[in-house]
C-alpha cells in the first residue's frame, strides 16, 4: 500500500477531537499507510531560524502511526507568503472580490519562494511510492517546484475554495503561471461542477487546452485529470456530539430560554465572503414585511474572529455592530432581542445542541467552495420535527443541497420571504425534504471524498511526458 502524504498550510494532530474537517477527512487514510502530514508550523520568526543550506529547519512529531512534519517561517516570508498573496490576492480573487485584491508584486515573489521552499524540505522525506495530496490555495505551485527538482510520485490538488470565471481569474497578473502550475499535477479536484466549468473555460480560453475526455485536457505539453470531489462531513461522529453531554446541554438551555420564540440561526466565520450584513439587512425585511416575527423571532448570528488585522475585515465588523445594533433599537422590546450577534468562538461541541435547537438556519454567502455548516445542521436534527436550512445558491453545496430553500442573498427581499417560507412551513414538508437532504450528505460524507479522490489519483494514467 502507497503511504499518503497530504500537504497542506497548517498540519493538525489528526487523533484529537478538536481536529479541523481536513484532519478528519484524510485521519484513516494517514493511519492505515503510516502517513506524512506535512506543512507551516503556524510559527512565524522574527528572525528567521536556518538551517547551514539557509533554509528554514523542520521539526518532527508522531501523532500514532502519522508523522507530522512542520517548518516555521520567517516574518517576510509569513507576510509574503501567507499574508500577501494567499489571503491579500488569491483570497479575494477567488471569491470574486477584485475591489479587496492587493497585486504588489513582492507578494507573488514571497508567494513562489516558500512554494520552492516547501518543495525543497519536502522531496528528501519522500518515498518513490508515495501519494501526494496537496491542499489549498496556498500551495498551488507546490507540485511544478517539487517536478523541477525531479519528484516523479504521482501528486493530486484539491482546491478547497471556489474556482472563479476565466476573466475574475485573468485578472491576476500571474494568472497563467498558476494555472500552468496546476497542470504539474496529475489530478486536481474541486468542490462542485460549477468550478470544473470554470477551469475548463479558463484553460480552454486562456491556454488552448484540448480535451481529451470529459475529465481529461491537455496543455502547457502535459495531461491532467479533473473532476468535482464535493467534501462532506462525517454524520455519525456529529450525531454523537449531538447525543453528547455538552450538545444535550445546549440544547436543552436554548429551548428553555426561548419557549415563546423561533431560533435563526447563523454561523460563520466574519468574512467578507459569507454575505453576513446582506443577512441581517433580509431579517431587517423579515420584520418588516411580516409582522407576526415581532416579538417571535430571534436570529443568533455567531461571527467568529477572521484575520482582523486586516482593513476589510475591520470594516465589516464595524458595519455589522452597526446593522445589529439598528435592528434591535429599532424593533426590540423589554423582553425580546431580534439578534443576538456573538463576536468570538463558540466550542464546537456545543454547535450541534445549538443547531437542533434551532428552526432555520440562515447559510447565504456570497461565494463559498463547499459550506459545511449547512451539512452540519442538517445531520442535527431531529427527524421527526427537523428545522429548514435557507441556503445560498452560490454556496458549493447548493449543488447537492437541493432540498434546501435556495436563495439569492444579494436579494434580501427575496431571502426573507424564504425564510418567512421556512418558519411557517408544514411538517410533512420539513421531514420529506430533510430525508432527502440527509440521505444525501450520508451517500457522500467525508469518506466518500477522500476515497474517491484517492481511488483516481491512485489510477490517473501518468503523463511521463511534460
Amino acid at each position: 500500500m502507497s503511504r499518503l502524504v497530504v500537504v497542506s498550510n497548517r498540519t493538525a494532530d489528526p487523533r484529537k477531537p478538536a481536529a479541523g474537517g481536513l484532519a478528519v477527512a484524510v485521519r484513516e487514510s494517514l493511519q492505515q499507510t503510516g502517513g506524512l502530514w506535512f506543512g507551516w508550523s503556524g510559527r512565524v520568526e522574527h528572525e528567521a531560524v536556518t538551517d547551514p543550506a539557509g533554509q528554514g529547519q523542520l521539526h518532527f512529531q508522531s501523532a500514532g502511526e502519522v508523522t507530522l512534519a512542520t517548518l516555521d517561517l520567517s516574518q517576510e516570508d509569513h507576510d509574503a507568503y501567507y499574508l500577501g498573496y494567499a489571503n491579500g490576492v488569491l483570497w479575494p480573487v477567488f471569491h470574486y472580490r477584485l475591489d479587496l485584491a492587493n497585486f504588489d508584486t513582492r507578494f507573488a515573489a514571497g508567494y513562489r519562494r516558500v512554494n520552492r521552499l516547501f518543495a525543497q524540505k519536502l522531496l528528501p522525506l519522500l518515498k518513490p511510492e508515495d501519494l501526494i495530496w496537496v491542499h489549498d490555495y496556498h500551495l498551488i505551485p507546490l507540485a511544478a517546484e517539487l517536478r523541477a527538482l525531479g519528484c516523479g510520485n504521482r501528486m493530486g490538488f484539491f482546491l478547497h475554495i471556489p474556482m472563479p470565471p476565466r476573466l475574475i481569474m485573468a485578472a491576476i497578473p500571474e494568472h497563467e503561471w498558476l494555472m500552468r502550475s496546476l497542470f504539474a499535477y496529475d489530478l486536481v479536484g474541486f468542490q462542485s461542477e460549477t468550478d470544473v466549468t470554470h477551469f475548463s473555460h479558463y484553460i480552454e480560453a486562456e491556454a488552448q487546452a484540448e480535451q481529451l475526455s470529459p475529465e481529461r485536457f491537455r496543455a502547457f505539453n502535459r495531461t491532467l485529470r479533473v473532476g468535482a470531489y464535493p467534501i462532506g462531513i462525517d454524520v455519525d461522529d456529529f450525531l454523537r456530539l449531538t447525543q453528547a453531554k455538552e450538545g444535550r446541554e445546549t440544547f436543552l438551555r436554548m429551548r428553555e430560554e426561548y419557549a415563546r420564540r423561533r431560533l435563526l440561526l447563523g454561523v460563520d466565520r466574519l468574512d467578507y465572503s459569507k454575505g453576513l450584513p446582506q443577512r441581517v439587512q433580509a431579517f431587517r425585511a423579515l420584520l418588516e414585511r411580516y409582522p407576526e416575527n415581532r416579538n417571535s423571532a430571534t436570529l443568533i448570528q455567531i461571527a467568529s474572529p477572521s484575520r482582523e488585522d486586516v482593513g476589510a475585515y475591520g470594516d465589516l465588523r464595524r458595519q455589522m455592530d452597526s446593522l445589529c445594533g439598528a435592528i434591535n433599537g429599532d424593533y426590540g422590546e423589554l423582553d425580546w432581542m431580534p439578534v443576538r450577534y456573538i463576536h468570538r468562538n463558540v466550542a464546537r461541541r456545543r454547535l450541534p445542541g445549538l443547531y437542533r435547537a434551532s428552526r432555520v438556519a440562515l447559510v447565504t454567502p456570497l461565494r463559498d467552495g463547499m459550506n459545511l455548516v449547512a451539512k452540519e445542521f442538517i445531520a442535527a436534527q431531529d427527524p421527526a420535527d427537523p428545522g429548514m436550512l435557507v441556503l445560498s445558491r452560490f454556496a458549493g453545496a447548493a449543488e447537492q443541497l437541493k432540498e434546501a430553500l435556495l436563495v439569492n442573498p444579494y436579494d434580501t427581499q427575496g431571502t426573507a420571504e424564504a425564510i418567512q417560507r421556512a418558519l411557517t412551513m408544514p411538517v410533512e414538508e420539513r421531514i420529506k425534504r430533510h430525508e432527502a437532504l440527509l440521505s444525501r450528505i450520508r451517500k457522500l460524507d467525508v469518506h466518500w471524498w477522500c476515497s474517491s479522490f484517492l481511488q483516481a489519483l491512485k489510477h490517473v494514467e501518468q503523463d511521463v511526458t511534460g
